[in-house]
């Protein structure tokens, strides 16, 4: 159900709604624009999101990418978002140096980039819709545009991996157009992250690495990478990368930061 929240005037404030799909929550804020033009984008993104599910998804038999991988359609047979999310994939994993990758036990799988890579899509098309502020929430990954409203920046919080129900930072998107923040970590779901190069848990000094940048197709990606690296690897590489920041958590409580992570907290 869409939640429409209207200001005393009676135009439309926010507009709000939770999807459940690709295997968690999708939480959307919408702020401002034109109602019939906000509603309209938001019913095409969460279709969106179910299509990406049906393509991409690696439990599925007959998705795109479960094919793919079995040699019954070729890429060029597929949608061409797959080969697009796939040619995102083999960057990363260039750019990671092998630690990010889009195969799992020999096959194509690409979990680690399209969930950030569709919230973000979602989240650029409501903001194409004329919204003055977008937030899109995909499971505790977030892709921001614009102001929630006057002079009030959209705000993250970064849970703490090591204290239940506490906050170890909280992330403002102030003074920029576009931000994302994506986690990668073992709190949530276990020891659920692969190390491509052994292709078994990964084994690391940590518990929680979140990313900041502008896309959410890298952070989440990024994060990913970084966490398989551990934190004394993972800190100097995401200080090589342009616009990023991040938080790294060590399973010994011992925060680490990227040198312009602090301008991003309030």
């Amino acid at each position: 159900m869409v939640d429409q929240v209207t200001d005393p005037a009676g135009v439309p404030s926010a507009l709000r709604h939770a999807e459940e799909v690709m295997g968690t929550v999708v939480s959307f804020d919408v702020r401002g624009g034109e109602p019939g033009a906000v509603r309209t984008a938001l019913e095409e993104a969460i279709a969106g999101l179910h299509r990406v599910d049906e393509v991409f998804s690696t439990y599925r038999a007959d998705s795109q990418v479960s094919r793919l991988g079995r040699g019954e359609v070729t890429l060029e047979q597929c949608d061409p978002e797959v080969a697009e999310v796939l040619a995102s994939g083999a960057e990363a994993e260039r750019l990671s140096d092998g630690w990010f990758s889009t195969r799992y036990e020999g096959r194509i799988d690409p979990t680690g980039i399209v969930k950030g890579w569709a919230v973000e899509r979602a989240a650029r098309h409501l903001a194409a819709s004329g919204a003055d502020g977008v937030s899109v929430n995909g499971g505790g990954d977030v892709q921001m545009y614009g102001v929630p409203g006057p002079h009030r920046p959209w705000r993250v919080g970064i849970a703490d991996p090591l204290r239940p129900g506490g906050l170890a930072a909280v992330v403002s998107a102030a003074d920029a157009a576009e931000l994302a923040v994506a986690t990668s970590g073992t709190a949530e779901r276990g020891a659920h992250i692969v190390d491509p190069r052994t292709g078994r848990a990964a084994v690391t000094d940590l518990v929680a690495v979140t990313v900041v940048g502008p896309r959410l197709i890298w952070a989440d990606a990024w994060a990913t990478a970084a966490f398989a690296m551990g934190s004394r690897q993972a800190l100097d590489w995401l200080e090589s990368l342009p616009d990023v920041e991040a938080l790294l958590i060590t399973a010994g409580d011992e925060v680490r930061c990227t040198g312009g992570l602090a301008a991003r907290l309030g």
